[in-house]
């Protein structure tokens, strides 16, 4: 894919000077997990003043030499994250591990003192948030989730139109995503040299059960629910993020879904062609679904009102108003006998019917990074602009979307308590 949404979202932002900053000019970050998304947040990082590459830990010997090609041979390249949390040049670490490996190393890292970047989605599972919430919290260090389109100029000025009530009430929203390629479908390219001397396979493997080696479970981790949430976790979880600041909304309180494999038959465990409702409780739905077979249908998210549609795609914001109807129902009245239907139109022959208004292309002003906002919150001591708590709440939805999914039922959730009724 020439152009992912992660990259979007990263050129549509102008790096800028931090503000005025406090202590030290410099925040030094270790990188944990270092494969295709740890690799761009190398180098978007390294794009953010202020910020300095000094250690990362891969458990593939591969990634490590192509992060000393990234940040130069003197950084520390280890297998063992433990030492990333133990070297005291590290300020903050950069999490981009398989999901079921985000929950320790965020504990670990907080408990040890650093400032936290994690990679969407926060969590593995619906249970796991509540724990990161609580030792960020108890941390006092800044934790920030990687879901780059909540910080972005497009999202902030949609927001803004949506508060604004250019929308009027919105009722329904629909999100999509559709990729039709083997890189689409997680289908990356195994290094020739993988193996169990340059990988630590039982380490890889982390809670989960013990299984012979396989080189495409390590980089095609991502097709399996055992180490990811598939296309909920991986790709709705952007979108929820991102809708959930739109809207100014916290999580669903239900869902259902449908989907399967049908195209990627390749041994994976996960569908590559799903489709999600969720109910909110301030009284809208939200259509959700990714395609992993077919790559037409454009994407972004359409949020509806009566009074108007906002599409919101990586490049712009378009707004469609709804038409002014007439009053006059031309084709309810179509069984009144002639007489009675001509003095009934008649009624209304002064209003007016405006035809649907042509659709606005609303410009935006370029912004700041999501990663920019990581660093500017340390230096600065300012709030995470995308905490714990909207973490977790994002990849709760997506939890959600796939616990109605494998159980083939309506799954209702309560944030507040956490419980889930299938």
């Amino acid at each position: 894919m020439a152009t992912t949404r992660r990259t979007f979202i990263y050129s549509l932002s102008a790096a800028a000077p931090l503000a005025a900053q406090t202590s030290k000019d410099t925040v030094r970050l270790g990188f944990i997990g270092s494969g295709v998304r740890g690799k761009q947040l190398i180098d978007e990082f390294m794009a953010v003043p202020g910020a300095a590459g000094v250690a990362v830990a891969d458990l593939y010997d591969g990634c490590l030499q192509r992060a000393k090609e990234q940040l130069g041979d003197g950084i520390q390249a280890i297998r063992d994250y433990r030492a990333v949390l133990d070297n005291k040049d590290v300020d903050a670490v950069v999490i981009a591990t398989p999901d079921h490996w985000h929950e320790k190393i965020v504990l670990d890292a907080l408990s040890a003192g650093k400032h936290v970047y994690i990679e969407k989605p926060m969590t593995w599972s619906l249970e796991e948030g509540p724990r990161i919430i609580a030792a960020a919290r108890n941390s006092g260090k800044v934790l920030q989730v990687g879901s780059q389109a909540k910080t972005s100029a497009l999202t902030a000025k949609a927001k803004e139109l949506i508060a604004g009530g250019a929308l009027g009430k919105v009722n329904m929203i629909r999100m999509a995503n559709h990729r039709n390629s083997a890189e689409g479908a997680w289908q990356y390219p195994v290094p020739p040299d993988a193996s169990e001397t340059t990988i630590d396979w039982p380490k890889w493997l982390g809670k989960t059960a013990k299984r012979p080696f396989d080189p495409k479970i390590v980089f095609q981790w991502r097709r399996f629910w055992d180490f990811s949430g598939g296309v909920a976790a991986d790709l709705f979880v952007h979108q929820f993020t991102q809708m959930h600041e739109l809207m100014g909304v916290q999580a669903p309180v239900a869902a259902v879904s449908a989907g399967g494999i049908y195209k990627w038959k390749d041994g994976r465990t996960v569908p590559d062609v799903m489709n999600s409702i969720l109910e909110y409780k301030e009284g809208f739905i939200v259509d959700v679904y990714v395609n992993q077979a077919n790559g037409l249908a454009p994407r972004g998210i359409f949020i509806h009102g009566d009074e108007g549609t906002l599409q919101i795609d990586f490049r712009r914001i378009t707004l469609m108003p709804e038409p002014k109807e007439s009053q006059a129902q031309e084709y309810g009245s179509i069984n009144f006998p002639k007489q009675m239907r001509d003095e009934y139109l008649a009624k209304f022959a002064n209003d007016s019917r405006d035809p649907r208004p042509e659709p606005q292309e609303i410009p935006v002003e370029r912004g700041q990074t999501h990663n920019w906002f990581f660093i500017d919150s340390i230096l600065n001591n300012k709030p995470s602009l995308e905490n714990a708590e909207e973490g977790h709440y994002a990849a709760a939805a997506a939890h959600l979307c796939n616990l109605a999914f494998r159980h083939k039922t309506r799954a209702a959730w309560d944030p507040a308590t956490g419980k889930v009724k299938l």
